[in-house]
Protein backbone atom coordinates (compact mmCIF):
# COMPACT_ATOMS: atom_id res chain seq x y z
CA UNK A 1 0.00 0.00 0.00
CA UNK A 2 2.87 2.39 0.68
CA UNK A 3 3.99 2.77 -2.96
CA UNK A 4 0.36 3.34 -3.94
CA UNK A 5 -0.09 5.96 -1.23
CA UNK A 6 3.08 7.68 -2.36
CA UNK A 7 1.91 7.79 -5.97
CA UNK A 8 -1.49 9.17 -4.97
CA UNK A 9 0.21 11.71 -2.69
CA UNK A 10 2.54 12.89 -5.46
CA UNK A 11 -0.36 13.13 -7.90
CA UNK A 12 -2.43 15.20 -5.48
CA UNK A 13 0.54 17.44 -4.77
CA UNK A 14 1.22 18.03 -8.48
CA UNK A 15 -2.46 18.73 -9.18
CA UNK A 16 -2.60 21.17 -6.27
CA UNK A 17 0.45 23.03 -7.58
CA UNK A 18 -1.05 23.15 -11.09
CA UNK A 19 -4.31 24.56 -9.70
CA UNK A 20 -2.38 27.11 -7.65
CA UNK A 21 -0.44 28.29 -10.73
CA UNK A 22 -3.74 28.37 -12.62
CA UNK A 23 -5.29 30.59 -9.93
CA UNK A 24 -2.30 32.95 -10.03
CA UNK A 25 -2.69 33.20 -13.81
CA UNK A 26 -6.39 33.87 -13.40
CA UNK A 27 -5.74 36.70 -10.92
CA UNK A 28 -3.33 38.26 -13.42
CA UNK A 29 -5.84 38.00 -16.28
CA UNK A 30 -8.61 39.34 -14.07
CA UNK A 31 -6.54 42.36 -13.06
CA UNK A 32 -5.10 43.02 -16.53
CA UNK A 33 -7.91 42.07 -18.93
CA UNK A 34 -10.98 42.08 -16.65
CA UNK A 35 -11.46 38.38 -17.32
CA UNK A 36 -13.67 36.48 -14.87
CA UNK A 37 -14.98 32.98 -14.31
CA UNK A 38 -18.43 32.53 -15.84
CA UNK A 39 -19.53 31.90 -12.25
CA UNK A 40 -17.43 33.82 -9.72
CA UNK A 41 -17.94 31.08 -7.13
CA UNK A 42 -15.64 28.86 -9.18
CA UNK A 43 -12.73 30.86 -7.74
CA UNK A 44 -13.55 29.63 -4.23
CA UNK A 45 -14.21 26.09 -5.45
CA UNK A 46 -10.72 25.95 -6.97
CA UNK A 47 -9.25 27.31 -3.73
CA UNK A 48 -11.03 24.52 -1.83
CA UNK A 49 -9.57 21.89 -4.18
CA UNK A 50 -6.07 23.33 -3.67
CA UNK A 51 -6.35 23.22 0.13
CA UNK A 52 -7.89 19.72 0.19
CA UNK A 53 -5.40 18.33 -2.32
CA UNK A 54 -2.39 19.84 -0.56
CA UNK A 55 -3.49 18.59 2.88
CA UNK A 56 -4.16 15.08 1.60
CA UNK A 57 -0.82 14.93 -0.22
CA UNK A 58 1.07 15.94 2.95
CA UNK A 59 -0.63 13.19 4.97
CA UNK A 60 0.15 10.61 2.27
CA UNK A 61 3.75 11.62 1.56
CA UNK A 62 5.12 12.39 5.00
CA UNK A 63 5.11 10.77 8.41
CA UNK A 64 4.21 13.58 10.80
CA UNK A 65 3.53 13.61 14.54
CA UNK A 66 -0.07 13.22 15.70
CA UNK A 67 -0.13 16.76 17.09
CA UNK A 68 0.82 18.24 13.74
CA UNK A 69 -1.71 16.03 12.00
CA UNK A 70 -4.43 17.50 14.19
CA UNK A 71 -3.17 21.05 13.64
CA UNK A 72 -2.94 20.50 9.85
CA UNK A 73 -6.39 18.92 9.70
CA UNK A 74 -8.00 21.71 11.70
CA UNK A 75 -6.26 24.35 9.57
CA UNK A 76 -7.43 22.67 6.34
CA UNK A 77 -11.00 22.39 7.62
CA UNK A 78 -11.04 26.06 8.66
CA UNK A 79 -9.74 27.16 5.24
CA UNK A 80 -12.31 24.98 3.44
CA UNK A 81 -15.15 26.30 5.62
CA UNK A 82 -13.92 29.83 4.93
CA UNK A 83 -14.21 29.23 1.19
CA UNK A 84 -17.70 27.81 1.70
CA UNK A 85 -18.66 30.94 3.65
CA UNK A 86 -17.31 33.15 0.86
CA UNK A 87 -19.38 31.20 -1.67
CA UNK A 88 -22.55 31.78 0.38
CA UNK A 89 -21.71 35.46 0.87
CA UNK A 90 -21.09 35.96 -2.82
CA UNK A 91 -24.43 34.31 -3.63
CA UNK A 92 -26.19 36.81 -1.36
CA UNK A 93 -24.49 39.78 -3.03
CA UNK A 94 -24.58 38.71 -6.68
CA UNK A 95 -27.24 36.92 -8.69
CA UNK A 96 -25.73 34.94 -11.55
CA UNK A 97 -27.30 33.34 -14.59
CA UNK A 98 -25.15 30.82 -16.44
CA UNK A 99 -27.05 28.92 -19.13
CA UNK A 100 -25.66 26.57 -21.77
CA UNK A 101 -27.27 26.30 -25.19
CA UNK A 102 -29.03 23.01 -26.07
CA UNK A 103 -25.96 21.88 -28.04
CA UNK A 104 -23.66 22.96 -25.14
CA UNK A 105 -21.54 25.14 -27.47
CA UNK A 106 -22.60 28.59 -26.24
CA UNK A 107 -23.13 30.11 -22.79
CA UNK A 108 -25.33 33.00 -21.73
CA UNK A 109 -23.82 34.71 -18.68
CA UNK A 110 -25.43 37.49 -16.65
CA UNK A 111 -24.37 38.87 -13.26
CA UNK A 112 -26.58 41.19 -11.23
CA UNK A 113 -25.64 43.24 -8.18
CA UNK A 114 -28.53 42.49 -5.82
CA UNK A 115 -28.18 45.83 -3.99
CA UNK A 116 -28.12 48.17 -6.98
CA UNK A 117 -30.12 46.08 -9.45
CA UNK A 118 -27.40 46.62 -12.07
CA UNK A 119 -27.14 43.59 -14.35
CA UNK A 120 -24.17 43.01 -16.67
CA UNK A 121 -24.15 40.74 -19.72
CA UNK A 122 -20.86 38.87 -20.26
CA UNK A 123 -19.25 37.52 -23.40
CA UNK A 124 -17.69 34.10 -22.81
CA UNK A 125 -14.24 32.82 -23.76
CA UNK A 126 -12.93 29.25 -23.66
CA UNK A 127 -16.21 28.06 -22.06
CA UNK A 128 -15.26 28.92 -18.46
CA UNK A 129 -14.23 32.57 -18.68
CA UNK A 130 -16.09 35.76 -19.49
CA UNK A 131 -15.65 39.51 -19.84
CA UNK A 132 -18.33 42.16 -19.22
CA UNK A 133 -19.80 43.35 -22.49
CA UNK A 134 -22.81 45.49 -21.68
CA UNK A 135 -24.85 46.76 -18.76
CA UNK A 136 -28.57 46.14 -19.16
CA UNK A 137 -30.19 49.55 -19.73
CA UNK A 138 -32.70 49.30 -16.87
CA UNK A 139 -32.38 48.59 -13.15
CA UNK A 140 -33.83 45.12 -12.67
CA UNK A 141 -36.10 43.54 -10.07
CA UNK A 142 -33.97 40.40 -9.91
CA UNK A 143 -36.46 38.17 -11.73
CA UNK A 144 -35.32 36.77 -15.06
CA UNK A 145 -36.64 34.29 -17.60
CA UNK A 146 -34.22 32.85 -20.15
CA UNK A 147 -35.21 30.97 -23.30
CA UNK A 148 -32.95 29.57 -26.01
CA UNK A 149 -34.74 30.11 -29.34
CA UNK A 150 -31.87 28.49 -31.23
CA UNK A 151 -28.45 27.16 -30.29
CA UNK A 152 -27.09 30.67 -30.91
CA UNK A 153 -30.02 32.86 -29.78
CA UNK A 154 -30.81 33.28 -26.07
CA UNK A 155 -33.68 35.58 -25.04
CA UNK A 156 -33.67 37.08 -21.55
CA UNK A 157 -36.99 38.54 -20.41
CA UNK A 158 -37.03 40.64 -17.24
CA UNK A 159 -38.90 43.37 -15.39
CA UNK A 160 -37.28 46.70 -14.63
CA UNK A 161 -37.66 48.47 -11.29
CA UNK A 162 -40.64 50.42 -12.72
CA UNK A 163 -42.34 47.09 -13.56
CA UNK A 164 -41.88 47.52 -17.33
CA UNK A 165 -40.95 44.44 -19.39
CA UNK A 166 -37.76 44.24 -21.42
CA UNK A 167 -35.84 41.68 -23.45
CA UNK A 168 -32.13 41.29 -23.99
CA UNK A 169 -30.85 38.91 -26.66
CA UNK A 170 -27.58 37.04 -26.55
CA UNK A 171 -26.50 36.13 -30.08
CA UNK A 172 -23.58 33.83 -30.90
CA UNK A 173 -23.80 33.20 -34.64
CA UNK A 174 -24.63 34.59 -38.07
CA UNK A 175 -26.65 33.70 -41.15
CA UNK A 176 -25.89 33.85 -44.88
CA UNK A 177 -22.29 32.75 -44.16
CA UNK A 178 -21.73 35.79 -41.91
CA UNK A 179 -19.38 37.50 -44.36
CA UNK A 180 -20.71 40.99 -43.63
CA UNK A 181 -22.97 42.78 -41.17
CA UNK A 182 -26.61 42.34 -42.13
CA UNK A 183 -29.87 43.83 -40.88
CA UNK A 184 -32.65 41.46 -39.93
CA UNK A 185 -35.49 43.61 -41.28
CA UNK A 186 -34.55 43.56 -44.98
CA UNK A 187 -33.76 39.82 -44.85
CA UNK A 188 -37.31 38.90 -43.74
CA UNK A 189 -39.25 41.16 -46.12
CA UNK A 190 -42.57 39.49 -47.00
CA UNK A 191 -45.22 37.44 -45.25
CA UNK A 192 -44.57 34.65 -42.75
CA UNK A 193 -47.08 32.27 -41.25
CA UNK A 194 -47.05 29.84 -38.33
CA UNK A 195 -49.38 28.34 -35.75
CA UNK A 196 -51.92 31.12 -34.95
CA UNK A 197 -49.35 33.74 -36.00
CA UNK A 198 -48.54 35.83 -39.03
CA UNK A 199 -45.84 38.41 -39.68
CA UNK A 200 -45.93 40.99 -42.47
CA UNK A 201 -42.59 42.70 -42.93
CA UNK A 202 -42.53 45.73 -45.26
CA UNK A 203 -40.06 48.55 -45.93
CA UNK A 204 -42.08 50.69 -43.48
CA UNK A 205 -42.27 48.29 -40.56
CA UNK A 206 -43.56 45.00 -39.14
CA UNK A 207 -47.15 43.93 -38.52
CA UNK A 208 -48.01 40.95 -36.31
CA UNK A 209 -51.22 38.92 -36.05
CA UNK A 210 -51.14 36.56 -33.09
CA UNK A 211 -53.74 34.27 -31.56
CA UNK A 212 -56.62 36.08 -33.26
CA UNK A 213 -55.34 39.55 -32.35
CA UNK A 214 -54.40 41.60 -35.40
CA UNK A 215 -53.08 45.02 -36.17
CA UNK A 216 -49.98 45.08 -33.96
CA UNK A 217 -47.76 47.36 -36.01
CA UNK A 218 -44.17 48.47 -35.31
CA UNK A 219 -42.23 50.96 -37.41
CA UNK A 220 -38.46 50.58 -37.69
CA UNK A 221 -37.83 53.25 -35.04
CA UNK A 222 -39.31 50.81 -32.51
CA UNK A 223 -37.17 47.86 -33.58
CA UNK A 224 -33.91 47.06 -31.76
CA UNK A 225 -31.43 44.69 -33.39
CA UNK A 226 -29.11 42.32 -31.50
CA UNK A 227 -26.17 40.93 -33.42
CA UNK A 228 -27.26 40.06 -36.95
CA UNK A 229 -29.87 37.38 -36.19
CA UNK A 230 -32.48 38.79 -33.80
CA UNK A 231 -34.62 41.87 -33.22
CA UNK A 232 -36.89 43.09 -30.41
CA UNK A 233 -40.11 44.97 -31.18
CA UNK A 234 -40.88 47.80 -28.74
CA UNK A 235 -43.97 49.80 -27.82
CA UNK A 236 -43.96 52.74 -25.39
CA UNK A 237 -40.50 51.80 -24.17
CA UNK A 238 -41.37 48.17 -23.42
CA UNK A 239 -40.45 44.99 -25.30
CA UNK A 240 -43.35 43.08 -26.84
CA UNK A 241 -41.81 40.55 -29.24
CA UNK A 242 -38.54 38.96 -30.27
CA UNK A 243 -38.01 37.74 -33.83
CA UNK A 244 -35.03 35.45 -34.41
CA UNK A 245 -33.62 33.87 -37.56
CA UNK A 246 -33.45 30.10 -37.22
CA UNK A 247 -30.20 28.28 -37.84
CA UNK A 248 -31.13 27.14 -41.35
CA UNK A 249 -32.47 30.53 -42.42
CA UNK A 250 -31.19 31.85 -45.76
CA UNK A 251 -32.24 35.29 -47.01
CA UNK A 252 -31.21 34.69 -50.67
CA UNK A 253 -30.78 38.45 -50.85
CA UNK A 254 -28.32 38.12 -53.73
CA UNK A 255 -30.49 35.88 -55.91
CA UNK A 256 -34.16 35.80 -57.00
CA UNK A 257 -35.12 32.99 -54.62
CA UNK A 258 -37.41 33.82 -51.66
CA UNK A 259 -36.10 33.42 -48.10
CA UNK A 260 -35.84 29.81 -46.96
CA UNK A 261 -35.87 28.20 -43.55
CA UNK A 262 -37.86 29.56 -40.62
CA UNK A 263 -38.02 32.51 -38.26
CA UNK A 264 -39.17 32.42 -34.63
CA UNK A 265 -41.62 34.74 -32.90
CA UNK A 266 -41.43 34.94 -29.11
CA UNK A 267 -43.70 37.08 -26.93
CA UNK A 268 -42.20 39.21 -24.17
CA UNK A 269 -43.85 37.96 -20.99
CA UNK A 270 -42.81 36.70 -17.58
CA UNK A 271 -45.50 34.03 -17.93
CA UNK A 272 -44.86 30.70 -19.61
CA UNK A 273 -45.09 31.23 -23.37
CA UNK A 274 -43.81 29.10 -26.22
CA UNK A 275 -42.02 30.44 -29.29
CA UNK A 276 -43.77 30.11 -32.65
CA UNK A 277 -41.94 29.05 -35.81
CA UNK A 278 -43.04 30.69 -39.03
CA UNK A 279 -42.31 29.94 -42.70
CA UNK A 280 -42.26 32.29 -45.69
CA UNK A 281 -45.47 32.32 -47.75
CA UNK A 282 -44.98 35.23 -50.17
Amino acid sequence: MKPTKKRIGRLLFILSIILFIFQMGYLFLNDTYNLEYIDNRLFYVVNTLIVAGMAASIFLLFIIPKTWKIISSVTAVILILLQGGLILNHGQQTKQIVSFSPDMKNQFVLKEDRKTGEAVYYRTYYRFFARPKEVLPYETQGKFKLKWLENDIATLTYRASDNSIHQYIGTYGARDSGISYTYVGPTIQGQWKGNDARIDCTPKGISIDYNGKSGQYYDWDNVVQFGTIAIVLMRDGEAEWTIGLNEHFQSHSNDPKPPSGEITLYRASMDRVEPVRLTFIE
